[in-house]
């Protein structure tokens, strides 16, 4: 399965990763890939960036090494009623909006209380990517995860990063097949995301493709093996959070 696209990356304005937007283009140009997302950590995260950074991206070109840019985020579920750290705003201008839980920035709670959050995050329509749902850090059922997925028309992530020795949330593999498995049973749609904090990985899916693979998902339910449809599923996901912002305005 060839993927074209790594929509889960992070630069240094993250505060804990270690390149810069320009080096993950020219890895991502040398990777082959056609489309980077931009997706740098939402301003709770500890040495994160302000919000002022998100409304500046649009400073970026759309391409960067001949590689497509998308501006986005990856926002922190903050509450258990699935609220994210940006405004409302700011998340109807961005190009792609990922969410998940993180250590500090969300509450701690039982495998039901993070699946309601995630429900809700899910179910508010203002997220377009869960990311790393197979965390085992903050438990979730999965079978209500897929569903709400599948209800609300937004695509869970399998993240390549979880899944390798002595990288971050270990013990995800067999939360992240779960997940996998019931996404290939019901059609649902995943990305595989990177969720590279240096240049050199970006692009890297290895495990998370051997992990799909055994799950039995096809390449018709990965969102990220054509430009056309990451660039459709994101542009009419953005239409949907603006006509949600300006309904509530």
């Amino acid at each position: 399965m060839i993927l074209v696209a790594d929509l889960h990356t992070h630069s240094i304005a993250s505060g804990h990763a270690f390149s810069t937007i320009q080096e993950n283009a020219q890895a991502a140009a040398r990777k082959g890939l056609e489309i980077l997302g931009v997706t740098d950590h939402g301003p709770q995260m500890p040495g994160g960036p302000h919000e002022y950074y998100f409304y500046s991206l649009f400073a970026l070109p759309d391409f960067l090494e001949g590689v497509r840019l998308i501006r986005g985020v990856e926002a922190n579920i903050i509450d258990d009623q699935g609220n994210l750290d940006l405004p409302k705003d700011l998340l109807s201008r961005l190009e792609l909006v990922a969410a998940g839980f993180h250590d500090i920035c969300s509450p701690d709670g039982t495998a039901e209380e993070n699946t309601e959050a995630m429900v809700a995050a899910i179910a508010s329509n203002w997220v377009d990517i869960i990311v790393h749902p197979g965390n085992p850090n903050f438990k979730v059922i999965p079978k209500e995860i897929v569903e709400a997925a599948l209800q609300h028309g937004i695509v869970l992530e399998i993240n390549n990063s979880s899944l390798g020795a002595g990288g971050a949330r270990q013990g995800s593999y067999d939360n992240c097949l779960e997940i996998a498995s019931l996404a290939a049973e019901t059609g649902l749609t995943v990305v595989v995301g990177s969720d590279a904090h240096f240049a050199g990985s970006i692009g890297s899916f290895e495990k998370a493709l051997k992990l799909i693979e055994k799950a039995g998902i096809k390449p018709e339910q990965v969102l990220n093996t054509s430009s056309t449809k990451v660039l459709d599923y994101l542009e009419n996901r953005r239409q949907i959070r603006q006509r949600l912002f300006k309904s509530n305005s």
